[in-house]
């Protein structure tokens, strides 16, 4: 069983800010890049930022200068560190450990959500 527990999600004004995490167990952790993906709605999940073990990261264009994530290896958390949200961030995020852009593990968790509106 794949533990993949997200949390920090909530209804935030647009300009807001919000930190999303994301637990998994240390087997996953330790030897895989992570990434938060988001699901808005009536579209499909995105690969929103990823980052590598090493700890050098990547971030869609659409979030880029505004999301930052972060990896805790004492907890063995991934973060996102959402500023500046608009609108258009509403969403389920995901987290997953990744391969590229691609999503390890078949099995996801619950998400949280993620809602962007005044």
């Amino acid at each position: 069983q794949v533990q993949l527990v997200e949390s920090g999600g909530g209804l935030v004004q647009p300009g807001g800010s919000l930190k999303l995490s994301c637990a998994t167990s240390r087997s996953i952790f330790s030897i895989n890049a992570m990434g938060w993906y988001r699901q808005a709605p009536g579209k499909q999940r995105e690969l929103v930022a990823a980052i590598a073990t090493s700890g050098s990261t990547n971030y869609a264009d659409s979030v880029k200068g505004r999301f930052t994530i972060s990896r805790d290896n004492a907890k063995n958390t991934v973060n996102l560190h959402m500023n500046s949200l608009k609108p258009e961030d509403t969403g389920v995020y995901y987290c997953n450990a990744v391969l590229g852009a691609v999503p390890l593990y078949d099995s996801w968790g619950q998400g949280t959500q993620v809602t962007v509106s005044s």
